[in-house]
């Protein structure tokens, strides 16, 4: 097939490309970013850098088959939290490639959402039950990110029930792996706690710092995981959004103890203030195995374990 990834400079994107290039598609690959600033560079791909989807640009999708729009203005936490007008912003690059596609005749259109859109009243205590889809409603999002991601949702069901136009959503669970952001601000737990104990093992200095006092709960999902559910998802016929994340909760904490026992190292935990989000967000992948016969299979472990590994080499190259 002839397909487009948006936002393919990305963590995500990046790894999408790979795949959907290893399936022997005819990949086009779009970023806001210059080239020296993508995650991960395919020769595979036609590569199109500093391109911005939420500009009219004129059937840009033209003649494609499958478009991943994956293109959005976010980070971990810690910058969601302190940036909610430029999250809201990216509703720009969201409406403006539904309406590309729809033109194009884009056969099957994909939209990236969140977890973030889940209502905050489901999400307060640390042992919360695993989020259904249709906890979203009443709506209650995370402020700025969430609530892009949840009225896109609604823009691609509206384009499917008025023109149309083939839509799929999934709602991401904090996914994770190697060649993601690790430094700079827009980090994640994972990536951000990676690059904390690699500099303590490499230094010696085994005291790293967590935000609130640790016990938030999350679940995390890794890279390879996503990719699946995420490709499965678009070829299926199921519209209504879907959860793609791990059921395998832990705490901040928890998580910070699991990637040190993986680096070989004890550490010591010292709580600071910052941006905690919600107490508590997990995956109920109930529907998606109903309807998909799937869900994650990669064990949190595992996926830190190579996470871990390619965090420490991007920290000791760079001290």
């Amino acid at each position: 097939m002839k397909i487009a990834v948006a936002g393919a400079g990305g963590f995500i994107g990046g790894h999408l490309v790979k795949r959907l290039i290893e399936e022997g598609h005819r990949v086009s690959a779009y970023d806001i970013k210059p080239l020296s600033e993508w995650h991960q560079i395919h020769t595979g791909a036609t590569n199109y850098p500093s391109v911005d989807i939420g500009r009219p640009t004129g059937y840009v999708f033209h003649d494609i088959d499958e478009v991943y729009n994956l293109a959005a203005d976010m980070g971990g936490m810690g910058f969601i939290g302190n940036n909610k007008a430029m999250c809201m912003l990216s509703v720009l690059a969201s409406t403006n490639a539904l309406v590309e596609a729809d033109r194009s005749g884009v056969g099957r259109y994909f939209y990236s959402s969140s977890a973030c859109v889940y209502a905050a009243d489901h999400q307060l205590d640390t042992e919360a039950k695993p989020l259904k889809e249709s906890d979203a409603y009443p709506a209650e999002p995370e402020d700025g990110y969430g609530w892009e991601k949840l009225f896109s949702e609604r823009m691609c069901n509206h384009f499917y029930e008025d023109f149309g136009l083939e839509t799929r959503v999934a709602r991401y669970h904090n996914i994770y792996g190697p060649n993601g952001t690790w430094s700079g601000g827009r980090e994640k737990a994972p990536a951000a706690l990676c690059r904390k104990i690699a500099i303590a093992k490499l230094t010696r200095k085994h005291e790293i710092e967590i935000w609130g006092d640790g016990e938030q709960t999350r679940t995390f999902t890794y890279i390879d995981d996503c990719i699946d559910g995420t490709t499965l998802l678009t070829r299926s016929d199921v519209h209504q959004p879907l959860n793609i994340g791990s059921s395998e909760l832990i705490s901040v904490n928890d998580l910070a103890y699991l990637i040190a026992s993986i680096a070989g190292i004890d550490v010591r935990l010292t709580h600071v203030p910052g941006i905690q989000g919600v107490r508590g967000r997990s995956s109920d992948n109930t529907l998606i195995h109903t309807l998909l016969d799937w869900e994650p299979s990669t064990s949190l472990t595992d996926g830190l374990a190579l996470t871990y590994a390619w965090v420490y080499d991007q920290v000791k190259e760079s001290l």
